[in-house]
């Protein structure tokens, strides 16, 4: 596939460097989710089945759960597109098909040359750009230097304020980034690992469909995925620049399995939230999904808060 760069509302798309912006603002999308949306634009108009979306992200290697892992990845590119699956208006979903990019897609072409071989920096008529002559021999009008260093100071006592205020809407305005970790199964079932897997995966697509652009979620980073007892949170933070971290636990309790799911706050690894619940198995899929609607509903607005907090108490004078 040819990278290009694309153009679409209010975004850009970069398919070499594989970046995202919205009106000249980086836009978070991780590998998958960005080739995903290159294959989609490459192909603006037509049905992309979900075969050659495998094919475009994963290549000719074997992926234990294409499924899961497809819709991991369109979840995740809607949430940087803030685009809804209900009334779409980028990506839309074909039923046993496939996806289809539905909006207006511009590919951007070299860039133009506007000024003619050897006449650079020169009028039409040969006069020299930047001063004026109203006939032969006469010398060039320039702007006063006085008035020019005026100018000049007038801009650059407008740049620093500006400067200032644009540092305190950033603070306030920085997007905190929640990492979920893999569940871990502390059953004596390894067949429940599947299960754990999969509640992971669910909690991840919940979270990042119920954010609306208020946090950014990272779940599918290997540092995310290393045994429990290899993790180390401060890493985490550092390098994902994670703000919170999800932990989760799928333990046996009798005829039940318990789940538990953590909200933690990083650096200080305080905790924020804990959801505590028990079920039986019968329906894994059915309880997978439920669970990571409750964890969303649940961590979502403690997120959105305490960023909230943080960034006030950050802001200088505050």
């Amino acid at each position: 596939m040819d990278s290009k760069r694309y153009r679409f509302g209010l975004f850009e798309f970069d398919g070499a460097a594989g970046e995202l912006r919205r009106d000249g603002e980086p836009v978070r999308l991780q590998g998958q989710p960005a080739l995903a949306l290159e294959c989609l634009l490459a192909n603006a108009g037509r049905v992309v089945t979900r075969e050659e979306l495998q094919k475009a992200i994963w290549g000719d290697e074997t992926h234990v759960d294409f499924e899961r892992g497809l819709n991991f990845c369109i979840g995740q590119l809607r949430a940087a597109l803030e685009d809804d699956a209900d009334t779409p208006r980028y990506v839309r979903t074909i039923p046993r098909r496939g996806y289809q990019f539905i909006g207006k897609v511009e590919v951007a072409g070299e860039v133009e040359a506007f000024a003619e071989k050897g006449d650079v920096g020169e009028r039409a008529g040969g006069q020299p750009a930047g001063r004026v002559s109203d006939g032969p021999g006469e010398s060039p009008i320039f702007l006063p230097r006085v008035a020019f260093a005026c100018l000049m100071l007038l801009l650059l006592a407008a740049s620093l304020a500006a400067g200032y205020w644009l540092h305190v809407r950033a603070i306030g305005k920085k997007v905190p980034t929640v990492a979920v970790l893999r569940f871990d199964n502390e059953t004596a079932d390894a067949a429940m690992t599947r299960f754990s897997d999969g509640l992971t995966d669910s909690v991840v697509e919940r979270l990042t469909a119920v954010s609306e652009g208020r946090y950014d979620v990272i779940g599918n980073a290997a540092v995310l995925r290393m045994p429990r007892e290899q993790r180390d949170l401060q890493a985490i933070a550092a390098s994902l620049d994670a703000n919170y971290v999800v932990l989760g636990q799928v333990q046996s309790n009798g005829a039940q399995t318990r789940i538990l799911a953590h909200l933690i706050r990083l650096p200080d690894q305080k905790h924020l939230w804990v959801v505590r619940t028990d079920h039986q198995v019968a329906d894994p899929l059915a309880l997978e999904t439920a669970i990571a609607r409750q964890v969303a509903a649940e961590f979502a607005p403690r997120v959105e808060r305490d960023a909230g907090e943080r960034a006030q108490a950050a802001i200088p004078g505050k």
